[in-house]
């Protein structure tokens, strides 16, 4: 049996996590909750701060090419 991929917000679908993307106040906040999950909490803080402009965009496009949410920070 195949492994269904899962993509970046809380293991939902391509579908469900690209409409999150596209929504500016879902996807900011789905990004820090997703950070947090990680255990990565300065990559959390720092999206509290900027994920809402610069980071929605590249979030966005990066969403539809890789079906993950950017990493700026991976510590």
């Amino acid at each position: 049996m195949a492994k269904k991929k899962k993509c970046d917000y809380f293991g939902l679908g391509r579908v469900v996590s690209l409409i999150m993307a596209i929504i500016l106040p879902v996807s900011a906040v789905c990004g820090i909750i997703t950070r947090f999950q990680e255990g990565k909490i300065v990559a959390g803080i720092i999206r509290i701060f900027i994920g809402w402009n610069l980071m929605w965009i590249i979030d966005l496009v990066s969403m539809i090419l890789t079906k993950k949410i950017f990493r700026l920070l991976n510590i």
